[in-house]
């Protein structure tokens, strides 16, 4: 079982931000979850927790379905005053995210329909070491008020 260990690091608006490493396995999104609340509750932003944990669940099931990696990294940080960042960052660069379309019938294929209508925004960002490709990160942002 994984446990919940959270990690401060700055942020580029000054909030402390949030980031754990995690077996690439479908079973950690619980402890993703935890993580995402914890940093919203300390920040005072229990509205959206409920979207955020959904993103949460949805991003690191992608990553554990879509790449081979052995572990993935949740961030969860401040990119600005009113808004929430959540990334995953897996090293599978070249395994993009697509928004596809899911028949009726089909059992998967939402999860990035699902972070497109809630998320204020999403994409995905890679990252480099000089001219090498290391990794990627998708990301979703979600708009708050902000907190008292």
């Amino acid at each position: 079982m994984t446990r919940l260990r959270t990690h401060v690091q700055a942020a580029p608006v000054g909030h402390p931000a949030y980031s754990q490493t995690f077996p690439c396995e479908p079973e950690t999104a619980e402890a993703g979850r935890r993580l995402v609340r914890h940093a919203l509750s300390v920040w005072r932003l229990d509205d959206v927790a409920d979207h955020a944990v959904l993103i949460t669940s949805e991003l690191m099931a992608n990553a554990a379905r879509h790449t081979t990696c052995p572990s993935i990294r949740l961030l969860v940080g401040r990119p600005a005053t009113r808004r929430v960042r959540i990334g995953v960052v897996d090293r599978a660069p070249s395994r993009l995210p697509v928004l596809g379309l899911a028949a009726a019938d089909d059992e998967s294929g939402r999860g990035l329909l699902l972070i497109d209508a809630i998320a204020d925004r999403w994409g995905y960002d890679l990252h480099r070491r000089g001219r090498c490709v290391w990794a990627k990160e998708v990301w979703a942002e979600l708009r708050v008020e902000a907190a008292q």
